[in-house]
């Protein structure tokens, strides 16, 4: 049974450090799509989300120290994050590369939704109330993430429509867009 309980308790630091790494990536792909474009909406939500990781990866880095550290070289299960953010790297426009950049980030959020509810079970059957507790915490907080990333995508592809195909512009297609644009 300590045998068991030993190897959960590894299982449980080893998703930490590996939501640990896979935030610094976030937080990383998070900072550059800030510095790009300019649509002030999206950068906002970008470095709100940005410093919303950091801040999580603080929590979780403190829960692993008390627990002892993980894998030194974590697996990464969740290597899928980064290529996400480089998918989507083809916008001619800053416009297209904004919708391009929402789509990755939102879909990074969706993933770690994902990750964190794995932890959340894995914490609860290692019998590790407080992991699973602040797993927990963090998949809201990026449910909420994801919930405010998908909210622009709609209304920046519409943009982006616009801005690709400014001689075939669709009176139907309303966007906040310029003076050309309809409004």
């Amino acid at each position: 049974m300590a045998v068991l309980a030993e190897a959960g308790a590894d299982l449980v630091r080893n998703l930490l450090s590996e939501a640990i790494a896979a935030g610094k990536d976030f937080e990383a792909a998070l900072r550059k799509f800030t510095g790009e474009g300019d649509d002030e909406d999206v950068q906002a939500a970008f470095a709100s989300q940005a410093e919303q990781i950091r801040l999580q990866r603080e929590r979780l880095t403190d829960r692993l120290q008390k627990l002892g550290e993980g894998r030194a070289e974590p697996e990464r299960i969740t290597r899928s994050f980064e290529t996400s953010a480089q998918m989507l790297e083809s916008g001619h426009i800053p416009e297209e590369r904004t919708l391009e950049h929402l789509v990755s980030a939102f879909g990074m959020e969706a993933g770690e939704c994902a990750f964190y509810e794995a932890l959340a079970a894995t914490a609860a059957v290692a019998a590790d109330a407080q992991t699973e507790a602040l797993a927990r915490q963090i998949e809201r907080e990026k449910q909420l993430a994801a919930k405010k990333l998908f909210s622009f995508i709609r209304s920046r592809s519409k943009i982006a429509f616009n801005m690709l195909t400014p001689n075939e512009l669709d009176p139907a297609v309303e966007t906040k867009a310029f003076d050309n644009r309809v409004v």
